[in-house]
């Protein structure tokens, strides 16, 4: 096991959280059949995960940034597509999203 260094986990946390952002706007795309946006989202999100995949495999310790990133970037694509769709801030009012 290496050692740890808080620069390489600040960064897991923001590769993971871009690519949990990314898959948002991807799995958007699908479920609007838009298949170039899908496919270059897809792309993006291979090249994103990259990084923390690599970072977190030399030193477990990393897994734990790498799931904290997720579900950061998870929750801010959902709360930028509500936003940016008009969607209420209220959970009793989730409405579907609508695709990019």
């Amino acid at each position: 096991m290496h050692t740890f260094s808080p620069l390489i986990a600040l960064a897991v946390v923001c590769s993971t959280a871009a690519t949990d952002a990314v898959y948002v706007l991807f799995t958007s795309a699908v479920s609007g059949r838009r298949r170039v946006a899908a496919a270059s989202w897809s792309s993006v999100w291979y090249l994103l995960s990259a990084f923390a995949v690599i970072s977190y495999t030399t030193n477990a310790t990393y897994v734990v940034f790498a799931a904290l990133g997720s579900w950061l970037g998870a929750f801010g694509a959902v709360s930028w597509l509500r936003r940016r769709n008009g969607a209420e801030t209220s959970p009793s009012a989730a409405a579907p999203l609508k695709p990019m």
